[in-house]
């Protein structure tokens, strides 16, 4: 990835006149300094300069100048600020380690991920830059939690060094609030360490994510959530940076001034032409036809080389409208046909298949400034998830009427670097009849009818139900109907309160934000008004910060405070396997092979339910014919495959939701109808893993009931997961491959007198850290000496360069250099086979025998031997407290509990020690707070992962 594979919303025209107001206010070289790379960050020329409102936010980070938020217009580069943030960290300025950059919609194409990776490539390429950030010779990490990406978790290998994440409102606020959405609970401190401290979460489109927003800067400003005063110095503070364009001004928001007003740049897509019309009225079954139709005439009945958008807010109305365009383009005949390109821009698709749709997107020139030529019409039909995230820039645009913070979002994606004249269709509905019974019993509740039954009867009115008393309050789905319906008719009003150009309506950026200032009251009546949501307390917070605790009463759903108090349908997200595990190990299995990203389609739960029941009858329906012989239609599922899995059955595990305890559905199951409400409370809200010979997956990642394919995302090589499995026929040996790390393996099948003949292998990459706490343990063989050296070292080395003290220092020096000692107990070294010569070991090549290590944690065995360490015994309480916890901890366990199995001690000694545990951790949590605490550990954790990839590059000792 370079910077030229980047749109920075820049034009090669854009030429900077000077920003003698921001000139005027520099003191000294380094600010001069910070605007040659900022450009240079942004791959500007040598004549050109950043907007205006990038130098003075550069300049505001140098001078350590609080920014909350930023309210920029759309199309003017709010993404670089993450360039703005770098440079800045480049020349010392005081900000958090670690931008993460969170983007409400999953979409197609990753525009932040490219932005942070053409970074990446300025900084390897700036002499200097690199050193100045502390790199020491490393790229600039990069993980993203969404789109195509999967996460690589290089933000989490060195607390102390720069690092750029992206993600979702789910992934990140999930991760903030230690519930990590398909994180497993002992990464999950570890996440909310690394973003609750020393991050600057950046909100694109914040309006959109208010409860996220308000939560988020609880958590970041909130001091009854920190560290007590004494400890605020030590921890570094996370802070939020709102970016919007609703034109809501906090305090220090920083918005347009006349400099930027006056940038020729900025000016033209101030005034971009975009030119809006309504069209009448039309019903909901005509909708579709009605987009289609319009954006076949914009583009010259396909003649034009034009780039259309068609915004629908439905995905199977957006299915029609592509098939309509395609239809129209077939015409009567071969001779008749034209050429044209469709992409269709829809959530509800496995994110492996976005892929192809991002490459359509920047082959058909829809991207901006892809500079694409095109030869032929290309029509993107879109719904909500092309609104944010996605740097669309089509000549042209149809939309249907959604409300108005979400039209300014699609209009930001026509014209957007003002470069021409854009044509905008608005298709409003007409009042379908639900919606006109809502209001009809809305206006008798509002204004009931007057006068006595006496009145009436002398008026010649009936004497019924709905006169002589008023109908009882509307419920929720009608209130619903209601209060969008009004939002828009009020956005329709709004559109017409635009000033008129020509015969259409101007809805340039500065028309946009006119409107915003002169009739604010509209603009309001036609948004989503802001959901209700709790406030983020203390108390909430350590509830949730009790990780290891599977189950607590008093621990709520995130929910609320990611998106408010909102009737949301649940969603359940799928994700097909080729080689699943059998039930009893279906729980280890999915912690050795998790589930990734990049794996899911995320889809409505009841439009799930609906999938599997009748994916699972097709499949029953097959399994009997096969059995009988009957009416067999042969298909791929049908035969052994290349996995040597036999065709399916009815009775075999199909299914697997990803809850606490991993249960597992058979075909019979999913297609007996009398289950479907258990089903459905299964699904709501979770991870599902589904056998891919049940199908009902189609080529471009969206969900058909009627294909019995289905393909395992891992299985495309251009899907990089960072596990693989296989199977395999004997266990012994398997050969190794020194680029994977076995994680685990499982009996997958056994003969007739239960004796296993075949295995499941899971492997790691070995540039990831393990997904098992047995795996952290194997690798190059290496003597637990030497390995707690190395993370001594390594722990040293990361609490200097995050900023701790001498003294801070130390004590995470101490706690690295103690953290196995608990290795040494005979148990732990039988289990893991090691010779009785070569003993203690910390590393060793060969996975555990479970039975002699009988859920023995190291950790609860290092505890004895730290306390008796002299340097230990030494320290103040409270320091010895924070050593000790973190010892305990540095595997994700001991928050509160850890628990007791196989240690050789009296259980009264063991459940002393159990008891100090959880007693130490809630001082701890009180002194450091719950993020401050996930912090230290994270430090100590990454320090120990260092010394095993140290390990695992030189070869260690070897006994």
């Amino acid at each position: 990835m370079t910077k030229k594979d980047v749109d920075w919303d820049f034009d090669e025209g854009d030429l900077g006149e000077e920003h003698s107001a921001s000139r005027a206010r520099r003191s000294g070289p380094d600010e001069a300094q910070g605007e040659v790379w900022l450009r240079r960050a942004l791959g500007l020329g040598e004549e050109q300069t950043p907007f205006p409102w990038q130098v003075e936010l550069l300049r505001r980070f140098m001078h350590g100048e609080q920014v909350h938020a930023l309210d920029i217009p759309t199309g003017l580069g709010k993404t670089a600020t993450m360039a703005v943030w770098l440079v800045a960290r480049t020349l010392g300025a005081q900000l958090p380690r670690r931008l993460v950059y969170v983007v409400d919609r999953r979409a197609v194409v990753d525009q932040a991920t490219e932005v942070a990776e053409a970074l990446r490539a300025w900084v390897q390429a700036e002499a200097g830059v690199a050193d100045a950030l502390g790199l020491a010779g490393r790229a600039l990490p990069i993980s993203t939690l969404r789109g195509q990406h999967v996460d690589n978790r290089a933000w989490l290998e060195d607390p102390s060094a720069p690092a750029i994440v992206v993600g979702t409102v789910d992934m990140v606020g999930s991760r903030l609030l230690f519930e990590g959405y398909r994180c497993s609970h002992r990464m999950r401190p570890y996440h909310a360490g690394l973003l609750g401290a020393d991050a600057l979460i950046v909100v694109d489109e914040a309006h959109l994510v208010p409860a996220f927003e308000a939560m988020a800067r609880a958590a970041a400003d909130d001091m009854a959530l920190g560290p007590q005063a004494n400890e605020r110095k030590i921890v570094p503070r996370s802070r939020l940076l709102s970016l919007s364009a609703t034109g809501r001004t906090s305090r220090n928001t920083l918005q347009l001034g006349d400099t930027d007003r006056e940038h020729a740049g900025v000016r033209r897509r101030l005034d971009a032409q975009k030119r809006i019309r309504l069209t009448e009225s039309v019903e909901a079954d005509t909708l579709a036809k009605t987009l289609a139709e319009k954006a076949w005439e914009l583009s010259g009945t396909g003649a034009l080389a034009s780039r259309t958008i068609v915004f629908v807010d439905s995905r199977k109305k957006a299915q029609s409208v592509r098939d309509f365009l395609e239809r129209m383009a077939k015409g009567e005949g071969k001779d008749s046909r034209v050429a044209i390109e469709t992409v269709l821009l829809v959530g509800g698709r496995r994110v492996a298949e976005r892929q192809r749709a991002a490459e359509a997107l920047r082959n058909a020139g829809v991207i901006a400034g892809s500079g694409t030529r095109r030869e032929h019409a290309v029509f993107v039909v879109a719904t909500s998830a092309g609104e944010v995230g996605v740097d669309l820039d089509a000549d042209h645009a149809v939309l249907d009427l959604v409300e108005w913070e979400r039209m300014v979002q699609r209009l930001g994606r026509v014209n957007r670097r003002g470069e021409g004249e854009a044509r905008v269709w608005v298709v409003p509905p007409t009042l379908d009849a639900k919606t006109k019974e809502a209001l009809a019993k809305e206006e008798k509740i509002r204004v009931p009818r007057r006068g006595s039954t006496e009145d009436r009867e002398s008026a010649g009115e009936e004497d019924d139900d709905d006169q002589t008393s008023a109908p009882k309050k509307l419920n929720a789905e009608e209130r619903g109907r209601v209060e969008r319906w009004r939002r828009l008719e009020a956005t329709r009003r709004a559109i017409r309160h635009l000033p008129m150009s020509g015969e259409a309506h101007d809805a340039s950026p500065r028309a946009l934000t006119r409107l915003r200032e002169e009739r604010a009251s509209l603009v309001e009546e036609a948004s989503t008004p802001a959901p209700l949501h709790p406030e983020l307390t203390r108390a909430v917070v350590e509830a949730w910060s009790m990780t290891s605790l599977e189950e607590h009463t008093g621990r709520p759903s995130i929910r609320p405070w990611l998106r408010g108090w909102v009737e949301e349908e649940p969603q359940t997200a799928l994700v097909w396997r080729s080689l699943m595990p059998s039930r009893a190990h279906a729980k280890a299995f999915f912690e050795a092979a998790p589930v990734e990203t990049v794996e899911t389609l995320e889809i409505e739960s009841r439009t799930a339910l609906d999938w599997l029941g009748k994916r699972a009858r097709s499949v029953s329906r097959t399994a009997a014919q096969r059995q009988t012989g009957v009416g067999t239609e042969r298909s791929a599922a049908d035969d052994a495959d290349e996995r040597g899995r036999t065709a399916i059955h009815v009775d075999d595990v199909v299914m697997y939701v990803l809850d606490e305890r991993h249960r597992g559905w058979t075909v019979a199951q999913l297609a007996d109808k009398a289950e479907r409400d258990a089903l459905f409370r299964e699904i709501c809200g979770e991870t599902v893993v589904v056998d891919t010979r049940l199908g009902g997956l189609d080529e471009n990642g969206l969900l058909d009931v009627n294909t019995g394919n289905a393909t395992d995302a891992g299985d495309n090589p251009t899907t990089q997961l960072p596990f693989r499995v296989r199977r395999v026929d004997s266990i012994e040996p398997i050969a190794a491959d020194p680029h994977w790390r076995m994680e685990d393996t499982f009996v997958s099948e056994t003969n007739d007198e239960g004796d296993p003949i075949a295995w499941l292998v899971v492997e790691t990459d070995i540039r990831q850290p393990p997904s098992t706490a047995d795996a952290r343990s194997t690798g190059r063989e290496q003597r637990l000496d030497e390995h707690q050296a190395f993370a001594e070292r390594h722990a040293r080395s990361i609490g200097e360069r995050a900023g701790l003290e001498p003294g801070h220092v130390e004590l995470l020096a101490l706690a690295a250099a103690l953290h196995d000692e608990g290795k040494k107990a005979e148990r732990w070294q039988r289990a893991f086979q090691v010779p009785v010569e070569n003993r203690p070991l910390a590393k060793t090549t060969s996975r555990p025998l479970q039975s002699i290590l009988a859920r023995y944690r190291h950790e609860l065995g290092s505890l004895p031997y730290a306390e008796r360490d002299p340097r230990v015994v030494a320290l103040p309480s409270a320091d010895r407290d924070l050593v000790l916890h973190l010892i305990a901890a540095h595997h994700g366990f001991a928050r509160p509990l850890l628990r007791t199995d196989g240690c050789d001690e009296p259980p009264s000694a063991l459940n002393e020690r159990a008891r100090g545990i959880a007693l130490r951790f809630a001082r701890l949590e009180k002194r450091w707070g719950p993020w401050g605490l996930a912090w230290w550990e994270a430090l100590l954790r990454a320090a120990d992962q260092g010394a095993s990839r140290e390990n695992d590059d030189v070869g260690g000792s070897r006994g």
